[in-house]
Formats: C-alpha cells, sequence, structure tokens
C-alpha cells in the first residue's frame, strides 16, 4: 500500500471553530480547498464538529483540530499543537461568549482577555498575513478608540451596556490599539444581526433577533419596541462566511474595518409584519418607545434589557464592505425569503428546544 502524501500544514486557524458562524466559516474555507485548523475545547468537541462538516457535505481532510483555550495566553496551545500552525498565515477570531443576563466577570475573560490572547499569539506566527477579529455592528465606531480605560470608566460601561456589548466594545477598542504596536496586519468585521441560511434557514442561533421572532410567534408580542424607523439590518450566515473567508485575500492596510449588514432589511415593523404573515400569527397591534419598555417590568413586556440598545434608527456606513465584496464578485441573498426560511426553521426547531 503506496503512504499517504503529507498532509499540508494549515494555513488558516479559526478561533470559535465549534460556534455558529465558526462552524460555517470553516465550511466555506474547506470548500474552497483551503487547509485550515480549527481550535477546540476538547475531543467531543472535535468529534462533533467534524460530524457537522461532513453533513453538510464538506471533505475534512484538511482540517486540523487543535486543543485550545482562548483566555489563557498562548491560547492554552500545547508546544506541539502551536508547532503544527507555524505555517498559519491568516487568524479568524470568533470566539466570543455570546449571551445576555451575563456578569462582567463571566464576559471578560474571553470577550476582552481573549482578544487580546488571540491577537499576541498571531504576532508570533512568522508567516502572518492578517487576524479577522469578529466584532459587533454597534461596536467600534469610535475612530480613536482608547484603551485601556481606567476601571471607573470601565465599570460605567458595563453597567450602561449590559456585560455582553461592554465586553465586546472593550474587546474591538483592545485589539485596534494594540494591533499596530505588533505589527500585526489587523482587520474587524463589524457583522448585523446574523440569520440563517439563505437557502434552507438553518440557525443554530438562537438569540437577539431569534427571540423576538420567538415572542411573535407565541403570542407574546402585543406591542413591538421601537419607532416606524427603527432599523435592525440582518446579514445571512453563508454570506458572512463568504465574506470573512476572502478578506485575507482583499485587505492591505495594516488596520482596517467593514460593516457588513443587508441594506435592504426592511424596518423592524415591516419585518415583523412579514414573518407574521409568513408564520400565520397575528402583528404586534403598533409601537412602544424604547425609554418606555425600560421602565417596564421585565415580567410585563418580555424584553431583556440588553436588547432595547440594538433598537436604533441609526444607519451604518458599509462602503467598504461594499467595495470588498465587489471585488470579490460577492453578492447578498435575497433578504425577504431568507429571512421567511429561518423563521420557519426557528419554529421547526421551536427555537432551539430539539
Amino acid at each position: 500500500m503506496a503512504p499517504l502524501p503529507p498532509r499540508t500544514p494549515p494555513r488558516t486557524l479559526v478561533l470559535g471553530a465549534t460556534g455558529f458562524l465558526g462552524r460555517w466559516l470553516l465550511l466555506e474555507l474547506l470548500f474552497r480547498g483551503e487547509p485550515v485548523a480549527a481550535a477546540v475545547r476538547d475531543s467531543d468537541r472535535a468529534a462533533a464538529l467534524r460530524h457537522w462538516l461532513r453533513a453538510h457535505d464538506a471533505d475534512d481532510a484538511a482540517l486540523t483540530t487543535v486543543a485550545a483555550d482562548l483566555t489563557r495566553p498562548g491560547l492554552g496551545l500545547s508546544p506541539e499543537d502551536d508547532a503544527r500552525l507555524t505555517e498559519v498565515r491568516d487568524v479568524h477570531n470568533l470566539a466570543a461568549r455570546y449571551d445576555f443576563g451575563l456578569t462582567r466577570a463571566q464576559a471578560e475573560p474571553a470577550n476582552v482577555h481573549g482578544a487580546l490572547h488571540a491577537l499576541e499569539w498571531s504576532a508570533t506566527r512568522p508567516r502572518l498575513r492578517r487576524l479577522v477579529h469578529l466584532s459587533g455592528y454597534r461596536v467600534g465606531r469610535d475612530p480613536q478608540p482608547r484603551h485601556p480605560l481606567d476601571e471607573r470608566a470601565t465599570a460605567a460601561l458595563y453597567t450602561r451596556l449590559g456585560a455582553y456589548e461592554a465586553s465586546k466594545q472593550l474587546g474591538d477598542a483592545a485589539v485596534r490599539v494594540t494591533a499596530p504596536r505588533l505589527g500585526v496586519p489587523l482587520t474587524t468585521v463589524n457583522p448585523s444581526s446574523v440569520i440563517g441560511h439563505s437557502r434552507t434557514g438553518e440557525a443554530g442561533q438562537y438569540l437577539g433577533l431569534a427571540q423576538l421572532v420567538r415572542r411573535l410567534h407565541r403570542g407574546r408580542l402585543p406591542l413591538l419596541p421601537g419607532t416606524r424607523r427603527t432599523f435592525l439590518p440582518v446579514v445571512t450566515v453563508d454570506h458572512l462566511a463568504r465574506f470573512l473567508a476572502v478578506v485575507p485575500d482583499h485587505d492591505r492596510a495594516p488596520v482596517q474595518a467593514h460593516t457588513v449588514l443587508d441594506p435592504d432589511t426592511p424596518l423592524l415593523p415591516e419585518l415583523i409584519a412579514l414573518l407574521a404573515t409568513h408564520l400565520g400569527v397575528r402583528p404586534p397591534r403598533g409601537l412602544v418607545p424604547v425609554p418606555l419598555v425600560r421602565r417596564l417590568p421585565r415580567a410585563l413586556t418580555g424584553a431583556d434589557p440588553e436588547t432595547l440598545t440594538f433598537l436604533s434608527e441609526d444607519r451604518y456606513d458599509t462602503t467598504s464592505a461594499d467595495h470588498l465584496s465587489a471585488a470579490a464578485g460577492l453578492t447578498q441573498p435575497p433578504v425577504a425569503p431568507a429571512l421567511t426560511r429561518w423563521a420557519t426553521r426557528l419554529v421547526e426547531e421551536d427555537f432551539g428546544t430539539k
């Protein structure tokens, strides 16, 4: 029997590989023939990841898995695993603690310290081309980020925004300030609310907008928070995965930022009306201002206070992302069918309970 050819060392490392976005990015990279490494916590997660990839028709022969812990310096890699990643040129940090109602102690290790650990480890790769850091769409808008903040300012930010959004803002600022000092080419990608696959609706994440759809489907959304101009943009997970995959091929600036969203997303009242019609349920009877919702008991409104900061009339500059998409030949899938397919899938999966 002829010996197997040596495996090509991974050129891309995905942190957060077993998460919602990480799996879809891995799938895209493997479809592109990219030798890629996935950072996982343990062998059980590695096995589940390979099972998911194969179920989605991926050939995982080019996939390497390494045990990693983003909350530790050096990503907690063993010397052997670190050596296996010597040829890595692109690092995608999609790892985060994503939930509402977290404490600072729960959110900060992954979302702030972990972001810096990923950056510092990337600086040790001799062939590094780019670090791609996934942020949030209402994060990173300060043209002159500050890091570190003093403790008083940090505590105030956590109090005002909640642990998840505050930690993402702090992590974003930390990498944007520190990357130039370490000589690490950096791209931050700020996606809007990520929905399911544009063709299948497959989700795998049930926070944020999905919680609003759940309340709608279960008849618990008599009034919609916001105004007639509230804009909660979405992006499909497959488009975002394609975008992330091509970023290192196109970005050349030392520090670059992209906001990725579908500008054709209906305004929130229209979006909810579309999904109500599709699901055959009653739409909200009217609108209620967000400041009023904040003052009412959560038991009455059903709204998580941390999610209310996302209900805004703001618009976002997508110019750089649009230019990169055009250069890479990427186009957004039609948003209305994507939304309804996603809603159908959410209901089929009972919003993550099946």
